[in-house]
């Protein structure tokens, strides 16, 4: 369905978060900063959070850099574009570990306990590096900030969909990894004396970590014994806040923004995301199709003596095969904005009723406010 021209603007103004989603290169990070612009320019304070280290988006923002530090960009900058700004916007890039972090210190049973672990070797690599940390402690710090008085509005801006969809499940594996039987072999080893014992884990299991010992050094095994150990002090805290992530992503103040482009592999991408969300039982917003291509003036065709005479309006002195050209050329864009047109009327059908908000090709990239406050305008308007 096409989009009413406020679907954007309502979630703008009734939602708590939004999430925008889709593929690499579709504009998604272009989008978010576009949505938290209009918000913002409605008197609303924003947050825009971003996962993956967004230079677009710092440049467009006119800030040096994107940084683990909450930044709110300096109004003079809009009113220096001619952009009014009734309200405010802040920038911030996650911090994973830093997130990770904070967890384990609110939930040790103890200071010393979160000094251990913390400094635990073991804990310092799956904190910053282990696959879907980071989605996961995306979802813990916008769970943290979706509730923070400073701000109105929170929009995250995720990765590309392959590991965006990283998040969704991020909470339920995350449980599934600290409620596992390997976890409970390695407690069971470590607590009773202190000490990592293969005495005490089924003969099997002790020959293969044995052999893994002699690769690694019995240090590793111990840091590895100590680390879950200490982790499963914690455990209830996190199963706690898994919880919490999953029934805040699934809230009312909630929504998601799909992001694609009308080429069909983008469109495919987004699709299998929106049936996720809809499985997960999370709100879908709306659909955003950014580089549309609008079908030209005198879509019917144009010969070539039409485009000899608009060279001759406009006092052109032009190569002799120009009519040609410029006829083959508009065809060309005729035939492309067809098929744009019938890609997004699939998309329509198939995304189950979703608003779908088609965004024109724009003449250049959005790299400065002004253009930033032009897409924000369009986005509000309900597209094209």
């Amino acid at each position: 369905m096409t989009a009413p021209p406020d679907a954007l603007s309502t979630l703008v103004d009734t939602r708590r978060v939004l999430v925008t989603v889709g593929a690499g290169g579709v504009g998604k990070t272009t989008t978010a900063a576009a949505l938290s612009v209009a918000a913002a320019r409605r008197g609303k304070r924003v947050l825009c959070l971003t996962i993956d280290p967004a230079k677009r988006l710092a440049e467009s923002l006119g800030i040096s850099e994107m940084t683990t530090e909450a930044v709110t960009v300096d109004n003079g900058r809009f009113e220096a574009a001619g952009v009014e700004m009734k309200g405010s916007l802040t920038a911030m890039m996650l911090d994973t570990k830093r997130t990770f972090d904070e967890l384990v210190v609110r939930y040790s049973s103890s200071k010393a306990k979160a000094d251990k672990l913390l400094s635990n070797k073991l804990y310092q690599y799956v904190s910053t590096s282990l696959a879907g940390t980071q989605e996961y402690m995306a979802m813990e710090k916008l769970v943290a900030v979706k509730d923070d008085p400073r701000y109105d509005l929170v929009v995250l801006d995720t990765p590309p969909t392959a590991n965006a969809l990283d998040f969704l499940d991020a909470p339920e594996r995350l449980m599934e990894a600290l409620d596992s039987a390997t976890m409970k072999w390695f407690v069971e080893a470590f607590q009773n004396s202190g000490k990592f014992s293969l005495n005490l884990i089924a003969k099997s299991a002790a020959a293969v970590l044995k052999g893994i010992g002699k690769i690694t050094g019995g240090g590793f095994l111990e840091a590895m014994a100590e680390f879950i150990s200490e982790l499963n002090d914690l455990f209830g805290g996190f199963k706690e806040r898994a919880s919490r992530v999953q029934q805040t992503l699934r809230g009312g103040d909630v929504a998601f923004v799909l992001v694609t482009s009308p080429a069909p592999p983008a469109i495919k991408e987004v699709l299998y995301f929106a049936e996720r969300l809809e499985e997960a039982r999370m709100p879908r917003g709306a659909l955003v199709v950014n580089r549309f291509h609008v079908s030209p003036p005198f879509a019917d065709g144009v010969s070539e003596a039409d485009a000899a005479a608009g060279i001759a309006a406009r006092g052109l002195s032009l190569e002799e095969d120009a009519p040609a050209r410029l006829v083959q050329a508009h065809g060309d864009a005729v035939r492309l904005a067809s098929l744009d047109a019938a890609n997004v009327r699939a998309l329509a059908t198939t995304a189950g009723g979703m608003p779908t908000v088609r965004i024109a090709e724009l003449e250049t990239d959005v790299h400065d406010i002004a253009l930033l406050a032009r897409l924000s305008d369009v986005l509000m308007s309900g597209g094209v």
